[in-house]
């Protein structure tokens, strides 16, 4: 079987408060998914159930090595997921808040593209 893109949806995260890039590439990921609604996984592409979708997950944060890619695959209800972490995003200068968990002025945004995939026979 072959996989065929079926849709790509892009994303975008922040966590203003606590330096954790963890947190803003998931918070990436659901904005990319927050506003869809994908009929074509049953209606064109013929599956019974969203779990036979692959679900294939790129973000790009500042500190790739510190997310823990769990948490952020855990964002996307069904699939068979895979993530990509790679280096990117911003680091721009907020407010430290020692209330809120912050260690300094970061303010980390991740963007990430989820793209679902469906198998199609050979052509």
């Amino acid at each position: 079987m072959a996989l065929k893109r079926l849709i790509i949806e892009m994303g975008m995260g922040v966590d203003q408060h606590g330096q954790e890039p963890t947190v803003a590439a998931a918070r990436a990921v659901r904005n990319a998914i927050a506003h869809n609604a994908l009929p074509g996984v049953w209606e064109v592409a013929g599956l019974s159930h969203p779990d036979e979708m692959v679900v294939e997950v790129r973000v790009a944060v500042p500190y790739p090595e510190q997310v823990r890619q769990e948490e952020v695959l855990a964002v996307l209800p069904f699939g068979r997921k895979t993530l990509q972490v790679e280096q990117g995003g911003m680091v721009v200068a907020g407010r430290a808040i020692p209330e809120l968990g912050d260690r300094n002025d970061d303010m980390l945004i991740a963007v990430a593209a989820v793209t679902v995939l469906v198998e199609v026979g050979k052509e």
